[in-house]
């Protein structure tokens, strides 16, 4: 019997491919089959590849990973119900880092909406204002209506990836499309053969994605805004005692645009860890050096230029609110960063390429900050941290990549130790993490997509963050498995809050019990238990023997420390930087 579901998935999973979509996250369910038998037809074929995992959240993560790095959407299906809710901090992810991601969710016939049907409920919306363009698509019973899903696709491709020459285009985010489908959901017989796509039609070849409507299209700032992104870069001569702030960026290859743009003007650079090094020219230490007494009163910034989206430090901060200065941003995203509320106007990022409009910096000034950072991080060579501190595993676990490696860093303490302890990432190397909403959600599937998309990467977390993802490491034995090499730092709770408020000493009787929240748990049974190779290592030394073999498949490499001493260890950091002179 034909079945206008199974043709209409054979349309989406076609025109998705010819749009440039490479990978399919798929979960299994029963409403979603007859996409789920489209995509694996097109995997057997060779033109997709397929990821099934059991658990939707999980699955949304592995798919935001596999665009990470690449900028190039994957599909994430699902069947009805929770099981799209469950796609929700995912899709937040995504749409607060601007990582482009196609959710295909499968629901009831429209009429079975407020009706009682099992596993109905109103998909349209459920993401909220969290999606850059959405369709709800009534459920087929004729080839006409088959047709037209693939403009649909066209259209959502567009607002997921919008073309990188074309600024007003909108940024990249997720999208989401509800197909609503009637039985019968499964094809006659199988194999199920895909549509032919014309050789002038296939990936690459295919006209431009048709761009969303222009009333669903990608919100942009509002012209009220005074930090919404003007046309052109700095007009006139200038601070000359300019200081770069470089954040988190959309996409982790434009960081050696904006180094260069800063060596060739002389600009100090005090940079978080994000993005792909080379050749960049960051000042050692440089959130470190922020904290040092004295140093700001006596080197002072005329303007820092914020570029990216700057999430980990709170001296970043206070130098942001320095009486007196001022702070630009230099943005690749619609609307401008702008917590702290300071910034006085906005360069789009291709305004760092018009050189001849920005001032040199002042020479013994700049000359100056380069000095503090080299000094510091001398001082901190000098004296290093505890062998087996937070700190100490960071900064090995980052010496210890080869050139090359990528390295996700998940949430709350690994990643300011990586910020505050390590003096600079070696080039070649390139370092991203969920900055969008900072969680700890989906960090070990985030990781595993960038290992599939980039052929092998390394990760590094707290145990809560992997405790919390445990699920991705189902993966299934027909599964592409990542070269993945986990490094979990075990402090056995919630180390990050031994640093805030909440771990003050005077707070010590609540803190145990809401804000460690330890779990006693055993990653070797764990592992095990997924047929996830682990190893358990005592020493940095043992740790930097275990980075330094090649991700070969998925492996855990745990090393404990003590939460206890969490807090000491990044006051003796400081008070190493504390006695830097100058």
């Amino acid at each position: 019997m034909p079945s206008p579901a199974v043709d209409l998935a054979r349309a989406l999973i076609d025109e998705a491919i010819a749009c440039g979509v490479g990978e399919v996250v798929l979960c299994p369910g029963s409403r979603s089959a007859p996409l789920a038998y489209a995509a694996l037809a097109a995997a057997e074929a060779r033109r997709v590849r397929v990821h099934v995992r059991i658990d939707e959240r999980s699955a949304g993560f592995l798919a935001l990973g596999l665009a990470k790095t690449t900028r190039r959407p994957a599909l994430v299906v699902t069947t009805s119900g929770t099981a799209v809710a469950n796609l929700h901090p995912a899709v937040l992810e995504a749409h607060h880092a601007c990582v482009p991601l196609v959710v295909v969710s499968a629901d009831r016939p429209r009429e079975l909406r407020y009706s009682g049907a099992n596993q109905t409920t109103v998909q349209p919306g459920i993401f909220g204002g969290a999606v850059r363009w959405e369709a709800d698509i009534d459920a087929p019973t004729d080839t006409s209506d088959v047709v037209a899903i693939r403009g649909l696709v066209r259209r959502a491709y567009a607002a997921a990836a919008p073309p990188t020459d074309r600024p007003a285009g909108g940024e990249a985010g997720p999208v989401h499309l509800n197909l609503c489908l009637r039985e019968p959901l499964v094809p006659d017989g199988w194999p199920l053969d895909l549509p032919e796509v014309p050789p002038s039609q296939g990936p690459g070849d295919r006209a431009e994605p048709v761009p969303p409507d222009t009333d669903v299209a990608p919100p942009v700032a509002p012209d009220a805004d005074p930090a919404t992104p003007s046309p052109g870069p700095a007009a006139g001569a200038g601070p000359s005692r300019t200081l770069v702030v470089l954040g988190d960026l959309v996409d982790p290859g434009t960081r050696p645009v904006v180094a260069r743009f800063a060596r060739e003007h002389g600009y100090p650079v005090i940079a978080e860890p994000f993005g792909r090094h080379t050749a960049q020219g960051t000042i050692p230490h440089g959130p470190l050096l922020l904290t040092v007494p004295g140093w700001l009163d006596d080197h002072p910034p005329e303007r820092v230029l914020v570029v990216g989206r700057p999430t980990l430090s709170r001296a970043v901060t206070a130098l942001l609110r320095r009486p007196g200065l001022v702070v630009e941003a230099v943005t690749d995203r619609v609307l401008v960063p702008d917590p702290a509320g300071v910034v006085s106007r906005a360069h789009p990022l291709a305004a760092l390429a018009d050189a001849t409009s920005w001032p040199a910096a002042d020479p013994a000034w700049s000359a100056a900050w380069a000095s503090g950072g080299a000094r510091l991080a001398d001082l901190v060579a000098a004296e290093p941290p505890r062998p087996g501190s937070g700190l100490a595993v960071a900064h090995t676990v980052v010496a210890g990549l080869p050139e090359g490696a990528t390295l996700f860093l998940g949430s709350s303490n690994v990643v300011r130790d990586v910020d505050l302890g390590v003096a600079r990432i070696p080039d070649g190397r390139t370092v991203v993490a969920s900055r969008g909403l900072a969680g700890i959600d989906g960090c070990v599937a985030t990781a595993a997509g960038i290992a599939l998309a980039e052929g092998s990467a390394y990760a590094l977390m707290g145990d809560l963050t992997f405790l919390h993802d445990a699920n991705a490491l189902v993966i299934g034995p027909g599964e592409p498995r990542p070269d993945l090499t986990i490094v979990v730092v075990n402090d056995d709770g919630g180390g990050i809050f031994t640093l805030l408020e909440p771990g003050e000493p005077a707070r010590a009787g609540a803190f145990e019990r809401i804000f460690a929240t330890p779990t006693a748990t055993d990653l070797t049974a764990l592992c095990r238990a997924h047929g996830v190779a682990h190893t358990r290592v005592a020493t940095v030394g043992d740790l930097a023997a275990a980075v330094a073999t090649p991700p070969d498949g998925l492996r855990v490499v745990e090393i404990a420390t003590d939460r206890a001493r969490h807090r000491a260890d990044h006051a003796a950091l400081r008070a190493t930087a504390a006695r830097l002179t100058w």
